[in-house]
């Protein structure tokens, strides 16, 4: 004879939801090869093209793959300030900011190519992050 706990309902494992797995980084493929990710940023995209020229022929001189330079978005800040200090509120100014980035990956690098890059001198105002992909 069934007992009252008998005729309960029961969680049956299809029920219980399992608890997510924490995200594992993307691992990488078997065949795939180290890269240099190069991104260079300017307010001035002639001399943000200059240096770009500059890295990928250095890369060039010691048969390095380069992939790129890849056009990224333009970074565009905007400024509205007031004319007067007091009296005019509707007469204003605006001014922006442009910061250009371009994107390079350099394949499989060799220690020559890396030292290169580091010896290498930029104009001013040009900003470079180097990561090892």
């Amino acid at each position: 004879m069934p007992t009252h706990k008998d005729t309960a309902k029961k969680e049956t494992p299809s029920s219980v939801k399992p608890k997510a797995a924490p995200r594992a980084r993307k691992a990488k493929a078997a065949g795939e090869a180290p890269h240099l990710r190069i991104r260079v940023r300017a307010y001035e995209h002639k001399i943000l093209d200059a240096s770009l020229k500059q890295i990928m022929d250095t890369a060039a001189r010691y048969d390095a793959e380069v992939h790129g330079p890849v056009p990224l978005p333009t970074e565009i800040k905007k400024y509205t300030v007031n004319r007067s200090s007091f009296i005019d509120k509707n007469s204003r100014e605006q001014f922006e900011m442009r910061v250009h980035k371009r994107l390079i990956d350099i394949i499989n690098p060799n220690p020559k190519v890396i030292e290169a890059l580091t010896n290498l001198s930029l104009p001013s105002g040009v900003n470079i992050d180097v990561k090892m992909m």
